[in-house]
């Protein structure tokens, strides 16, 4: 489960994951394989958006996979 605090991995992101739920943040800066935190996360419906620490706007949720520390 993402939730605050929990380190996530990218797997990447097409450019239809993105625009589903109007996500504000910018995937292209992510690194795949890359760590990072979660800050918040909102959940909806039909999507959840994840927000990272440093890093403005919003991602969706099945761009990361959740990492065990």
């Amino acid at each position: 489960m993402i939730k605050k605090g929990v380190v996530v991995k990218f797997t990447g992101c097409s450019q239809d994951q993105h625009a589903w739920g109007n996500h504000t943040g910018d995937f292209t800066k992510l690194v795949v394989g890359e760590r990072y935190t979660v800050e918040r996360v909102e959940i909806h419906s039909w999507h959840t958006k994840v927000f990272l620490e440093g890093i403005e706007g919003s991602f969706n949720s099945v761009c990361f996979k959740g990492v065990i520390a």
